[in-house]
């Protein structure tokens, strides 16, 4: 069995500069035990640090609103061959904030693993339906190629019908399981302090079990750590201002704190 540990990340367009990849890779270079990989597919690999392996996002035929509207491009991890990787594979959002060992989630036997971000992601992880979500998951690089393949028979038809990459693979996935209660943690659910508090209270820091924070949405990272006061949630949240912990792992992790 190959024991090949492989992170995967993806960076296209803007939105993202080279700072959100160069954090990743340093917090999982903290966070993993042992040798592992570090790929990110892009379309722009300007100002990565050693360490990065930067490939070219595979063309799997999208169109061009595919790649502004529902996350397409992330279906190309599941290509039958994606470069020669093989092993292990741990897709990471360049949104994720590490804070903990990513050891367990390529230990975890289940064959395709993420993240319940349906009911069951509520802060006293309820009951309900799963809906899965693809900003942390683990696989066999080359095992799930289904999820490509059926949607490259009629890519346009199938994205207009699941509007978003996370759907679809909920559907298409061969099984799905998900990973362990609290070891992945939502910043808006778990750690954004409830309407009217936020006007006085910080973001509660991840504890327990927590090993990975998701920013899914707004606000992202970045809005958090630029000093100042400004705010950066929606109305009626009202958070503003520094938030000292994500601050801090970024200066921690490589990178530039904006003003």
């Amino acid at each position: 069995m190959d024991q090949t540990r492989v992170v995967l990340c993806m960076k296209w367009g803007t939105l993202y500069p080279a700072d959100y990849v160069n954090v990743l890779y340093r917090a999982c270079r903290r966070h993993i035990t042992g040798a592992f990989r570090f790929v990110c597919l892009t379309d722009d690999a300007a100002g990565f640090i050693d360490g990065i392996e930067a490939l070219p996002i595979p063309d799997i035929g999208l169109s061009d609103w595919m790649w502004w509207d529902g996350a397409w491009p992330k279906l190309a991890v599941y290509a039958g061959n994606l470069y020669g990787l093989t092993g292990r594979a741990l897709y990471i959002d360049l949104d994720m904030v590490i804070c903990a060992s990513l050891d367990p989630f390529f230990d975890h036997p289940a064959p395709f693993l993420t993240t319940d971000m349906g009911p069951n992601w509520r802060p006293n992880h309820g009951t309900g339906p799963a809906e899965a979500g693809t900003s942390l998951f683990a696989f066999t690089l080359g095992a799930e190629t289904q999820i490509l393949e059926r949607f490259q028979q009629d890519p346009e038809a199938n994205a207009r019908r699941f509007e978003i990459e996370q759907k679809w693979v909920h559907e298409h996935a061969s099984s799905m399981d998900f990973w362990p209660a609290g070891w992945v943690v939502s910043f808006k659910r778990h750690l954004r302090q409830p309407i009217g508090l936020d006007l006085f209270l910080p973001p509660r820091r991840p504890e327990g079990e927590a090993k990975v924070v998701a920013f899914h949405g707004k606000p992202r990272p970045i809005d958090l750590i630029r000093t100042g006061t400004a705010r950066w949630d929606r109305f009626p949240h009202m958070g503003r201002g520094q938030v000292k912990w994500m601050a801090d792992y970024w200066r921690e992790n490589g990178g530039t704190v904006p003003g």
